[in-house]
């Protein structure tokens, strides 16, 4: 396994103007130890991060300077160039981040000095008049109020100019972009730095402590938010504008409203009266009818209607009493506009939106009914209309495409539940089961299809809320039934989900009440033997996705579980081992332990057979009658959850027996995942006799962590070294003269992994075993004449395990014989038989690659080399290559 390389971080170093640095220099001491030495240091340098470590060290060094108890000129001007630099830094430059965090802890001897530096250079920035540099003033007022004291307070100080460049920004950016139509990628930029800029409005307002005085009619902070607001209703009416612009905008509007209407308690009654479309326009306030008349006076659009309801649930205080007794009628009236809308909404953009904002709904009503609130108990329980319509919601989109809004129901119908528990009476909570909302719930989810996806998750949340125990009283065959399904892949997530979280739950509940161990017994007779009724006698496509999905997650719940599946299987095994077209019990009882291993359940391997299996058993699944239980039987010895797992004796002699009789297989299939199976094996073979050859240098007598071994490292890995002698010898053995296609096609792909795997060591590097020392005169004439059958696919396999043998294996330098190949190729070629004239090629593309061509042909080849000179290598590559092109 890889090591993945570790991303450096890019940092863009910071750079300051040329009189800023001529200032430096001038105030730069001698000796280097000053604050401006220090600045000037750290602007020179071209590496951001090297920077970084400098802007570390101005406090600390300031902090000395406190202690001389005066703010020279040095320091003041010091300030106002960091002043600087922090506005000139991008947002997302981890230097400006650094920057505000180490002037978070300036000492307060320099705070007045520091706040009127920040203040004037801010100053500055919005002064601008350059309507593309108005996204980086925006962007430095967010980085000022975002954890930075400094920003804040310099921000609270020009509260007026801020404000008034918001506003005026937002309008000259708006009049670009509608200037613009038509240019979507300036567009797109432009609308961008408005959803910027309305969020920078909304933080002004949240964090600001300057807004305290907004309340002062007619001066230039209110006439200045009045301004604001009005934009913002423009920017929620206007359908032309992107609709995060929009929500953004219903956001601002709402949150500006609370900051400037009072009393706080007619709050409720205003935006009840908008969502409604009952203002009364006589009775509104001048300034707020100049700003928001489009939504007190006029018919209002569904998406700002819509945006209106999220400002609402999201920008005001629900969770204290703030709002006064009316608060719980405009929750009310917010939730019945919701469900009007639901029903007239169409586009998918807003269907999303929408499902997000009945989720703050839930969210809110949540809040209200936790802080005392009896008159909405009745409003809001579960035989309430509402909580119907709710219901109704959530049936008719659990099924829909967009995964996020189907995300979103679940989270509805789980505030549903808790929405109900808190309007029931205190003694009724203890037993929530016997609610009458929730059972009839309950019992019209299960009365529903299986093939219905949204009941899954539905009965997840039940299972979590009330407890598994009262569902299987009520339907005691689920777990049955849910696994019957599993044979339809695409209910195989939702399904496997929810019997991951109904035998948790049930797990947990039993251990909790269980005085001994015999819980076990319930647990298993409800979880495990319809699982081992499915994989003995369920379809193909049930036993797969059960294996693949269910399988682990039962195990990683409780591992000891497989004890009590091998038992069950094995008493089963002898009466129904299976067939040709049937897995059988031992069937599955192979696909458990499989899966047990390759998640970690079996820890040692000869264990496991000891204990849980034995010996005939694993024989009899190696040459099962069924494809996949030979897979599967195979899949456990070779499969591991640790790389370096030492192969056990037992596995190396059950591997030699399983290549006797399985290479001849005809399902191209099953000869991939033997193929594959075994090249897992040789990597484990590998890996760890690395850990052994460690091991053996540091001759330590203790037994590793992860219990590698019994024995000696030496005789292990001279273990590995016999196990895969013997396993080549068999292969070889395999590609007799005569042998089928199969048989050579899966002997030669496996001896080719051995030679992947075990490839020539360089320098230092021990390896326990290398293909080329077992290759002689007779394997070497052996893989020659597998280029001269009929098949292409097995020409091509022995043409490339030639090619990854070194060259140094004698049989590439006996001359004799390679001349003898290169006359056979020759005569080969001048055969009318299209398979001669490719075995040709290939013998003559073995003997370019080689260096081996007969001397006849070196002359030939000398002459071309000095006409490429002789110190270009790279030429006389290329000529070997075109000459085996031409082949």
């Amino acid at each position: 396994m890889g090591v993945k390389k570790k991303k450096q971080t890019q940092v863009t170093s910071l750079t300051i103007c040329h009189p800023d640095l001529e200032t430096l220099r001038s105030l730069a001491d001698v000796e280097g130890k000053n604050l401006a030495s220090l600045l000037l240091r750290c602007v020179q340098l071209t590496d951001g991060v090297s920077q970084i470590h400098y802007v570390k060290q101005i406090v600390p060094l300031l902090e000395k300077a406190n202690k001389n108890g005066m703010c020279d000129p040095t320091v003041r001007s010091c300030l106002d160039i960091l002043a600087g630099i922090y506005l000139s830094l991008n947002l997302k430059n981890p230097l400006k981040k650094v920057l505000a965090s180490s002037l978070n802890g300036l000492p307060e001897f320099f705070l007045s000095e520091a706040i009127q530096s920040f203040t004037s250079r801010l100053q500055e920035e919005l002064n601008t008049t350059d309507l593309y540099s108005y996204r980086k003033v925006i962007d430095n007022l967010s980085s000022c109020m975002e954890n930075f004291d400094l920003g804040r307070t310099s921000v609270n100080n020009l509260l007026e100019n801020v404000l008034h460049f918001l506003q005026k920004s937002l309008i000259e950016i708006s009049e670009e972009n509608r200037k613009l139509a038509g240019n979507h990628i300036v567009q797109t930029q432009l609308m961008n730095d408005l959803l910027v800029g309305i969020r920078v409005s909304v933080m002004l307002v949240q964090k600001i402590p300057g807004f305290q005085r907004s309340r002062l009619k007619n001066s230039p902070t209110w006439q200045s938010m009045c301004e604001l607001l009005s934009i913002f209703t423009k920017f929620l009416t206007d359908d032309d504008l992107l609709q995060t612009i929009q929500s953004t905008s219903g956001l601002a509007v709402i949150l500006f409203i609370k900051a400037m209407f009072h009393p706080p308690e007619k709050i409720p009654d205003l935006i009840s009266s908008s969502l409604l479309g009952s203002v009364d326009c006589a009775s509104v306030r001048a300034w707020l009818l100049d700003c928001c008349g489009n939504l007190c006076c006029a018919d209002v659009s569904q998406s700002a209607l819509l945006f209106l309801c999220q400002g609402t649930l999201t920008m005001l205080d629900w969770q204290d009493g703030r709002m006064g007794p009316s608060r719980e009628a405009l929750l009310l009236d917010t939730v019945h506009v919701l469900f009007t809308l639901s029903s007239q909404i169409k586009e998918s953009t807003l269907e999303m939106f929408l499902s997000r904002i009945l989720v703050c709904w839930t969210n809110s009503a949540i809040h209200v009914l936790e802080s005392s609130s009896p008159s909405l108990k009745d409003s809001l329980n579960g035989n309430s209309s509402i909580v119907r319509r709710l219901l109704e919601y959530i049936y008719t989109h659990w099924e829909h495409p967009l995964d996020a809004l189907r995300h979103q129901t679940k989270i509805i119908f789980r505030n549903i539940l808790q929405m109900h528990q808190l309007t029931i009476e205190e003694p009724k909570k203890s037993d929530l089961a016997t609610d009458h909302f929730i059972l009839e719930l309950t019992e019209s989810l299960l009365r529903l299809e299986w093939h219905s996806k949204g009941k899954y998750t539905c009965l997840g949340c039940l299972v979590e809320y009330i407890g598994i125990e009262h569902i299987l009283a009520l339907a005691k065959t689920v777990p049955s039934q849910i696994l019957e399904v599993m044979g339809d892949q695409s209910l195989v997530p939702y399904a496997s989900d929810l019997l991951e979280t109904m035998f948790k739950n049930h797990k947990s509940r039993l251990k909790s009440q269980a005085v001994d161990n015999t819980w076990i017994d319930k647990w298993h007779e409800t979880w495990v033997s319809p699982l081992l009724f499915i994989l003995c006698e369920g379809n193909l496509d049930q036993k797969s996705y059960v294996i693949d999905y269910y399988l682990p997650k039962l195990l990683n719940c409780n591992p000891d579980s497989l004890s009590y599946m091998v038992k069950i299987l094995q008493t089963s095994a002898d009466a129904k081992t299976g067939s040709y077209d049937s897995r059988g019990s031992l069937g599955a009882l192979m696909a458990c332990l499989r899966t047990a291993r390759a998640h970690g359940h079996l820890q040692s391997a000869t264990d496991a057979w000891r204990d849980l299996v034995s010996s005939e058993r694993i024989k009899q699944g190696l040459i099962h009658q069924h494809c996949q239980v030979r897979i599967d039987t195979l899949g456990l010895l070779c499969e591991s959850n640790r790389s370096t797992e030492i192969v056990s004796t037992e596995e190396m002699q059950w591997i030699q027996f399983f290549i006797t009789y399985n290479l001849n297989s005809q399902s191209p299939g099953v000869r991939q995942q033997i193929c594959s199976l075994l090249k897992k094996l040789f990597c484990r073979i590998q890996e760890s006799s690395q850990v052994l050859y460690k091991l053996e240098q540091s001759k330590s007598k203790h037994e590793p962590e992860n219990e590698l071994t019994r024995q000696h490292p030496s005789v292990s890995l001279e273990q590995y070294k016999n196990f895969m002698s013997s396993i080549c010898s068999s292969l070889f053995e395999a590609l007799f003269p005569g042998s089928s296609y199969p048989t050579r096609f899966s002997a030669l792909t496996i001896l080719g992994s051995v030679a992947d795997v075990f490839p020539v060591p360089e320098g230092h590097v021990q390896t326990v075993y290398q293909l080329s020392h077992d290759i002689d005169v007779g394997r070497f004439q052996t893989l020659m004449a597998c280029l001269t059958g009929t098949f292409e696919e097995v020409k091509i396999l022995a043409f490339d395990l030639l090619m990854k043998l070194p060259k140094t294996v004698v049989q590439f330098q006996d001359s004799e014989k390679l001349q003898g190949l290169f006359q056979a190729a020759l005569e080969l070629s001048t055969s009318t038989k299209p398979y001669d004239c490719v075995t040709a090629s290939y013998l003559l593309n073995f003997l370019i690659w080689k260096n081996a061509l007969p001397s006849s042909l070196s002359p030939h080849l000398k002459t071309q080399r000095v006409a490429c000179g002789d110190g270009d290598k790279s030429a006389a590559v290329v000529e070997n290559n075109t000459l085996m092109s031409s082949y």
